[in-house]
């Protein structure tokens, strides 16, 4: 969804915080998704180890939402409008559809899990992306969410992980 750019005093070349302010949103659009994803685990979470999960979901969604909101205030900062509205989360998240028919605890944390990772990986193509652009300050911001998803998908997974 191209914009025209607001007038800002930003050094970067116009054609570059373009793609910045695109790769941002698409970014903004599957943090959205994901973080309602969470939530959609936090609420529907059954089981022995229910208290922990529902947590640490939640844990998730605080995370996962304030690297959402970095996303949309740097597409902003370069110029552009930030794209977060339910409709343009819904028609661009790149996440897959969460399962409504999970009935475990541990089956939320493999399902979370998969999105959780496919998040941190378009993170790491953001990085890529960014720095092709020439937009260090966004690939920063880029590698910042990766590291993130990276250490929460280490704390959701190790709910899968025990032989116990």
């Amino acid at each position: 969804m191209n914009r025209p750019l607001w007038n800002t005093q930003n050094d970067l070349a116009e054609k570059v915080r373009a793609g910045a302010i695109e790769l941002l949103n698409q970014q903004l659009a599957d943090a959205l998704d994901l973080a309602l994803q969470a939530k959609q685990a936090h609420w529907n979470v059954k089981g022995p180890n229910f208290i922990a999960l529902h947590e640490l979901f939640d844990e998730v969604v605080d995370e996962i939402l304030e690297h959402a909101d970095d996303l949309a205030e740097r597409a902003v900062e370069l110029g552009g409008t930030a794209l977060g509205t339910a409709r343009i989360v819904a028609r661009t998240s790149r996440l897959p559809e969460y399962h409504f028919d999970i009935d475990s605890g541990r089956q939320h944390v493999i399902a979370f899990s998969a999105v959780l990772a496919k998040f941190g990986s378009s993170a790491r193509a953001g990085i890529e992306a960014a720095n092709g652009l020439g937009d260090a300050d966004t690939a920063d911001l880029f590698t910042e969410i990766s590291r993130g998803a990276d250490k929460l998908l280490w704390k959701v997974e190790a709910h899968a992980q025990a032989k116990d």
